[in-house]
C-alpha cells in the first residue's frame, strides 16, 4: 500500500517538485552554476539543462566542456534509466581530491532526451560544494539520486526515508 505524500506548499518564489512532470522534462537554465571539488573550482558555467522529474529536486546537467580540463575521466559502471536510457560513470578529480563515479553522462540518450548527450550531471554531495546563483546546493538523500536542493524548490523529496513506495 502506497503512502499518501502531502506536498509542502511553495512559499513565494518557489516550485514544488510535486507539479514536475512524469516522464521527466528538460528545460534550459541560465543561473550561474560553479562547483568546487579539493577547494579548486572545476566549473563555472550559466549553460545548463535541468532535468525535471515528480517527487525529485531538479538535476543539473553541464557541458561537459565547461569543467576544467582533466576533471572527468571514465569510472567503472553504469546504469539504466526507463526514460533517458544508459547512463555511464565519471570519476571527478579537482585539488588533489577525487570523488569516485561522482558523476554521469547519457553517450546516446533515449528519444525525447537527446539534448543531455554531452552533458553531465554531478552528485553534489560528493563534491565541496555546489552553487546555483551563489546558493549552495543542498544534496537530495540517498545514495542513488542526484537532486540539487535550493530554496528555488519545495518537496518532500524522493530519496529521504520511507519514500521508496512513492
Amino acid at each position: 500500500m502506497r503512502r499518501k505524500v502531502t506536498p509542502d506548499v511553495p512559499r513565494p518564489g518557489q516550485e514544488s517538485v510535486w507539479d514536475y512532470p512524469r516522464p521527466p522534462r528538460v528545460e534550459p537554465g541560465t543561473e550561474r552554476i560553479r562547483i568546487v571539488l579539493g577547494g579548486e573550482l572545476i566549473l563555472d558555467t550559466v549553460d545548463s539543462l535541468r532535468v525535471l522529474e515528480t517527487s525529485h529536486p531538479p538535476v543539473y546537467y553541464l557541458p561537459r566542456s565547461a569543467f576544467l580540463p582533466g576533471a572527468l575521466e571514465p569510472a567503472p559502471g553504469s546504469s539504466f534509466c526507463e526514460f533517458k536510457g544508459a547512463a555511464h560513470y565519471l570519476t571527478v578529480r579537482g585539488g588533489g581530491a577525487v570523488a569516485e563515479a561522482a558523476a554521469w553522462f547519457y553517450p546516446e540518450p533515449s528519444k525525447g532526451y537527446e539534448a543531455l548527450a554531452d552533458r553531465v550531471a554531478v552528485y553534489p554531495g560528493r563534491m565541496d560544494y555546489c552553487e546555483v546563483e551563489g546558493e549552495r546546493v543542498r544534496p537530495q538523500a540517498g545514495g542513488f539520486y542526484g537532486g540539487w536542493i535550493t530554496d528555488r524548490v519545495a518537496g518532500p523529496f524522493k530519496g529521504e526515508p520511507g519514500t521508496m513506495g512513492w
